[in-house]
């Protein structure tokens, strides 16, 4: 009987590090939002890290974390390096793309908790009066992030907190407009 335990025990594992092995690496995570004021605006909080404290999701997780700011002030070449809690662990962020009014692309660097490196995409666009903005990540999992996304939906907490960056960002415009 113990055996028969033992063996199920050891074909579940199996089956569920092949089904992780399976999954394809690659994934994007996106959230979009319409905020109602021009590109300009939008443009100007997410092209400047300094300005991302006021909305960031992270920012909330760990609101004693250590930040730096080097490179230019903003634009291609700023980056922002952080080492917070688990929540927010450590790592570095450098814009490497900035198209005034229509999109800023960053790196993404974690060395904590898991080593990564990851693609940001904000792209912006008018809609109506206002503008529309979406904020996307993309990049590859390791074995260890497929085996994770076997038992937590990770495009439900990431862009979950997406959706409260995109809100809080929302709030912040929509009152300095």
């Amino acid at each position: 009987m113990l055996w028969t335990i033992v063996g199920l025990i050891g074909l579940l594992v199996a089956a569920i590090l092949v089904y992780a092995a399976m999954q394809s690496s690659a994934f994007t995570i996106s959230r979009t939002a319409t905020i109602a004021a021009a590109p300009e605006a939008v443009f100007a909080e997410i092209d400047d890290f300094h300005r991302w404290e006021d909305w960031s999701p992270w920012a909330k997780l760990d609101p004693f974390a250590q930040a730096a700011f080097s490179g230019p002030e903003k634009g291609e070449g700023a980056q922002f390096r952080w080492a917070g809690n688990s929540k927010v662990g450590v790592g570095s962020m450098t814009i490497v793309e900035s198209r005034p009014y229509d999109r800023v692309r960053i790196r993404l660097d974690f060395q904590k908790p898991m080593r990564a490196t990851n693609e940001a995409l904000f792209t912006i666009g008018p809609d109506g009066a206002g503008s529309r903005v979406t904020w996307q990540m993309t990049g590859q999992n390791s074995f260890a992030g497929r085996l994770a996304c076997t038992f937590m939906n990770m495009d439900k907490m990431v862009g979950g907190e997406f959706e409260k960056g995109l809100a809080a960002m929302k709030a912040k415009v929509e009152r300095a407009a």
